[in-house]
């Protein structure tokens, strides 16, 4: 059995990672753990490039915490302004002790009201909780679930991304000298 730490305890983010790994290798079986560790990053990261470094480094910070796993994955969701507009969307960074995987989900663009209370200082969860009238959005279907009717939801928003993350691991001998090692 494989060990899988994801360095998150949200649920959302655990069972997205569940979900991406047994897509990928439906024949093997794995153990999955959620822990807490620091993004080294600011709250509510504002760009794609600070977005990227909080993923690898909760990646990286959780293999640091629990070195007896197989793969650590760490997520992290960003903002980026385009002129008086603000998308949304998640890095996904997955290693091994030989090979990092990396991929983003889509983006879409978050309501203005939501934009002007990050604008304000407010974290993307705080501000949909606000809007939206929810407690814990970021536990739940998140903005992307709200805003779609659960079309699409904050799980298979991230568990696609997963997927894409592991492509050096589901082909290893096509990626094993492109810059992609540990």
């Amino acid at each position: 059995m494989k060990k899988i730490i994801v360095a998150s305890k949200n649920p959302v983010k655990i069972n997205a990672v569940k979900i991406g790994f047994e897509k990928v290798f439906p024949d093997d079986d794995f153990e999955f753990e959620g822990i807490s560790v620091p993004s080294d990053v600011s709250e509510q990261p504002k760009d794609d490039q600070e977005t990227m470094l909080g993923a690898l480094s909760r990646a990286n910070n959780a293999s640091s915490a629990t070195s007896k796993a197989d793969y650590w994955v760490g997520i992290e969701g960003g903002i980026q302004k385009y002129d008086k507009e603000m998308e949304s969307f998640s890095w996904i960074v997955i290693k091994s002790d030989s090979v990092i995987g990396k991929a983003k989900t889509g983006t879409f663009f978050l309501p203005f009201e939501i934009v002007k209370m990050i604008n304000a200082g407010k974290e993307l969860g705080q501000a949909g909780d606000i809007v939206f009238g929810q407690t814990n959005l970021k536990q739940k279907g998140g903005a992307v679930g709200l805003l779609t009717d659960n079309i699409i939801d904050r799980t298979n928003f991230y568990s696609e991304a997963v997927v894409l993350a592991l492509i050096p691991f589901k082909n290893p001998k096509l990626y094993n000298n492109h810059g992609n090692k540990k």
